[in-house]
This record gives C-alpha cells, structure tokens and sequence, in this order.
C-alpha cells in the first residue's frame, strides 16, 4: 500500500457493487424492515505535550466541542509512581500506552528510540484485524516511526500488520519540508498531516484511524509556556477541527457512528519546557471525547492512557481473546464496569488485595498466575483461587498452595479484568 499523499485508495465502482447499493436503497425504503444498525468507527488523535492546566486555559473551540457531546477528563500517564509499572514520561513510551493498553514494563518502550518494542503486546490495530481482516484501518502521522516501529508495520512479529491507508514520512523530505531552528516544518507538516487524515475519513471513513500532530511539544521544548506555546495550542485545535468536520460530516450522510479521542500524551514541568520524569505536571494528561456512553469510572476517577484500548475495542465489538484481555493494564471508559484494582501485597502466605467497588453488585473472580510465558509468546495457566461479592472491596486470599517469587494476579467481574503484579521481596 502506498501512502496516501502520493496515491490515494479508491473503489471502482462496477456494476455489481452498483447493483448492491441499489440493492440496499431499496431495502432501506422498505418500512418493514428493521433499520441497520450503524457501523462503528473510532478516531482517535494525540496533540502531543499540552499539559491540562494550559488546554484548559487557552481557547480551543474544536476540542470544546468534541467534548460537548460526551466529555473532558484530566488524567495521568506514566504508571504507578515508585513501583514497577512506572513509566517514562517521553512521546513514544506514552503513545505506546495508548495504543497496547499497557504500562512500559510489558510494552518495553523506554524512549524515542523504540528499539526493542514487545510486540506481544500488541496495539489495538492488530486486535481489529484479528478479529476481522476486512476492516480498514490507517495512521496518519507526523513521525513515521509511529507506523514503521511503533505498530510494526509489516514485521514478522506482528504477523506483517499492514496498514489500509497511511500518510507520514514527511519528516525525511528534507526538499519540500526544509528543518529550520523554529520548527515551522513540523507545523507544515501537521497541517499535511491533518488534511490527509480529513480527506481519508470523508472519503473512505477507516473503521479505526489514528492521527498525531507534533507542533506543541517542539514548541514547549523551545519556549516553555508562553504566547507561542498558546499559539501553537490554537493551531492544534484547528487541525482537530478538520478532523471533526470530516466525522461529523460521515455521521451526517452515512449510517455511521463515531467514537472520537483527542488526547495528549504527557505534560511538561514546571516551566514548560521539559518533561520525561515523575513530577505531577508531567504525569497530567488530558481526553476529550464525543463519547455518550461514558461510565462512572470516567467521571469520578481519574483515568490512565492505558484505558483508551479496552473504551476503543469495546465500542467496535472486537472480540479478545481472554489471555490478552488478562495482560491489559487500563479498563474501559464506557459500558458497564465493575471494580478498579487497588493494591496487592503479599504478608507471609497472604494475598491481600483492595479494589474500589463500582456497582454494588456481582462477583468478582480471583485469578493467579506464577509465569510470566505471555511476554515471549507463550501461555500462562490461571488458577481461579477464590469468588467474593464485589462489594467486599477487599480479600485475604490463602497462597499457600502456590509458591512463588512472581504472580499475575487478576480480578474477572462478567463485566472486565483488572491485573496487578506482586513480586516477592
């Protein structure tokens, strides 16, 4: 597949798919026939390193709007402060997050470089076309490396993953996009980046996209906060604008329902200017969404980048296997949800675990597992070692029966999973 930019896919229409669109405007003028339900797409779309404090400051009618319709949240990014899952809070680490569902001990994205990326892990792209290899999706990016190492596009790993519609790589033309001290190039770029990225939903509407655009995080890098940062902010918003235009404009003609994403990856310190470490500016992150369907977990918690894949592959009905689902660090932020992990910790023979409870009712399974064969390609074996009602909140659990330096524990309600590691010290 090429990219985009240089030939853009299009269907022929033949006399066959003519006679299936006949086919099927007849059958919709038809009154006693049910109504199609629509077909589910998702855009989602990273404006990378705007902290909150600043989205929420400067004006942004476009983000505003997207989340109008569903909502805005503040949220965090790099794991857990001070244990295992902590995570660098550097661009391609916190993409990875979003897009895998889980935190760098299992993805092994530590910086920019992504030079030893855990495809075992894999991104929500793949998961789609597991389930169904005739949906379409694309990236559209300003970094190549998004596609190429990041997804894994066509790498053995990944079972030579190929994207339907792409448009990145600007960046290495050097002729057309001369690099300058200032950075204007990325903001041509975004701008390349976000018109391709509209064209290609209005006309063939990929069933899951992924957009990035750049400019803000060269910018803070260069001027910390400060009026260029805020400029730089507005011309973000009015890129996301395209975009939404683009889906509202499918929704509007078609028999489609969109689920959009605007994030951004990681914050900044306390200047600005940086960002990478555990200081609470860098770890806050911000969503907008246009999603109705929003659960309590979204409004009254504080959600991580890591729970954008289940809240996507939930809303498109793709169908995971349990072992992967048992591997996912984040929990959706749409449709119902049970509980949110805690702590675990061990005490002795002792398993003692916390959840938050967030409906009242139902049981919650709880999982272990000693290996760690999942992160080479392997299975693990989960023991069910016990059932409690949900709305205990918390259980000792007797492991005896199991000893071990490592486990895997997780918490199955008929609703989710959630998944802690314990290690023994």
């Amino acid at each position: 597949m090429k990219s985009i930019s240089s030939t853009y896919r299009r269907v022929a229409f033949t006399l066959p798919s003519l006679l299936v669109a006949a086919s099927f405007f007849a059958a919709a003028c038809d009154p006693n026939k049910p109504a199609r339900p629509p077909v589910k797409k998702v855009l989602f779309a990273i404006v990378d390193g705007i902290p909150p404090d600043v989205i929420e400051r400067v004006n942004t009618p476009w983000i505003d709007s997207v989340a109008a319709q569903g909502g805005y949240s503040r949220a965090y990014t790099g794991g857990e402060k001070g244990a295992y899952s902590e995570s660098p809070t550097i661009s391609a680490v916190c993409y990875t997050h979003f897009v895998t569902g889980t935190w760098t001990h299992k993805h092994n994205v530590w910086d920019n470089s992504i030079a030893a990326i855990n495809y075992h892990y894999p991104t929500f792209f793949w998961y789609l076309k597991q389930h169904d290899p005739e949906r379409k999706i694309g990236i559209f990016s300003t970094w190549e490396d998004n596609r190429t190492k990041l997804i894994g596009e066509g790498k053995p790993e990944t079972g030579e993953l190929k994207m339907d519609y792409y448009a990145d790589g600007y960046e290495l033309d050097t002729a057309a996009y001369p690099h300058d001290p200032s950075s204007h190039y990325i903001h041509r770029i975004d701008e390349r980046v976000s018109e391709e990225a509209a064209r290609a939903i209005r006309e063939d509407a990929p069933d899951l996209s992924w957009v990035y655009l750049q400019y803000t995080d060269d910018i803070g890098h260069r001027f910390g906060d400060s009026e260029q940062m805020d400029s730089a902010v507005a011309i973000a918003d009015n890129q996301v604008g395209r975009l939404w235009q683009a889906v509202q404009y499918r929704q509007e003609r078609f028999n489609e329902e969109w689920l959009v994403y605007i994030v951004t990856d990681h914050g900044r310190d306390d200047k600005g200017y940086h960002h990478g470490g555990q200081a609470p500016r860098e770890r806050a992150i911000w969503l907008a969404t246009n999603d109705k369907n929003l659960n309590t977990y979204f409004h009254e918690h504080e959600p991580g980048s890591v729970d954008l894949l289940p809240t996507v592959l939930r809303f498109l009905d793709v169908e995971v296997p349990r072992q992967y689902r048992f591997e996912w660090d984040g929990i959706p932020l749409s449709g119902p949800v049970s509980h949110a992990f805690k702590s675990a910790e061990l005490k002795g023979d002792s398993l003692l675990l916390e959840w938050e409870p967030l409906k009242g009712e139902g049981e919650l399974n709880i999982l272990l597992a000693t290996t760690n064969n999942h992160a080479t390609g392997g299975t693990d074996e989960y023991e069910t070692v016990t059932s409690v009602p949900i709305a205990d909140g918390q259980a000792a659990v007797d492991i005896s029966a199991y000893p071990a330096d490592f486990y895997k524990v997780v918490l199955e309600s008929s609703d989710h999973a959630a998944n802690r590691w314990v290690l023994r010290h």
